[in-house]
């Protein structure tokens, strides 16, 4: 059986109008399908992890303000990875390290987290944390594959390129995902976002699938 590539499904972009059909109609009904598809078989995981975060202390599921499509702000549903006082252990965090600090300033990540949980440690480098996300692609507000659902503060990273990455769903799951994730710098991420807008076809959010689940079998994410 033929795999579909990552590089060809780029290489081999949709003409302009064809793009805007699909992005204005035929990538809801695949979210709409490849979600009902998949609901079966992740409720039980969801609800086997939700337990485990739960017994681990704190509520199992965690919604965080994000900006959608157009600007428009929803919360972005995970599997708790995080301790429930986040913010205040961050920000006495970069306090007492400046180092932590610029790394946070430049990618709004950080390397060692103190903030992220027994558990949280599983559920990231699987990727399983995002699996409540199904819930937001339902609702409309997300896709299986798009840019990054960033924070306000992340807005004026994107500069002039915003309007463009922004004009779809933020994805589950993007090139951002597989091309180095929290290895690559922030300027490549936005680049990726907005080469993804411009190139965007049912073969290459196939081939991005794909890639993702290889990952996420592989355990690379952080």
């Amino acid at each position: 059986m033929t795999t579909v590539n990552l590089a060809s499904a780029i290489s081999l972009p949709l003409p302009a109008h064809r793009r805007r059909i699909y992005l204005r109609n035929g990538k809801r009904v695949f979210d709409l399908v490849f979600a009902f598809v998949l609901l079966p078989f992740l409720i039980p995981v969801i609800v086997m992890l939700w337990l485990a975060v739960k017994l681990d202390g704190g509520p199992g599921f965690f919604g965080h303000e994000r900006l959608g499509r157009d600007g428009r702000r929803f919360k972005c549903w995970k599997l708790r990875s995080m301790v429930p006082n986040a913010q205040t252990v961050l920000k006495q965090y970069l306090a007492e390290n400046p180092e932590a600090a610029a790394e946070w300033e430049t990618s709004f990540k950080l390397r060692n987290d103190p903030r992220i949980t027994r558990v949280g440690r599983f559920l990231r480098r699987t990727s399983l944390d995002e699996l409540p996300q199904i819930w937001n692609v339902l609702k409309g507000e997300m896709s299986f594959v798009g840019p990054r659902p960033i924070v306000a503060d992340e807005v004026r990273k994107y500069g002039d390129q915003y309007s463009t990455c922004f004009s779809i769903r933020p994805g589950i799951t993007g090139i951002w995902q597989i091309r180095g994730r929290n290895a690559t710098t922030y300027k490549a991420r936005v680049q990726y976002d907005f080469h993804y807008v411009q190139n965007a076809s049912l073969r290459l959010d196939l081939a991005i699938i794909l890639r993702t689940a290889a990952s996420v079998l592989r355990m690379t994410g952080q």
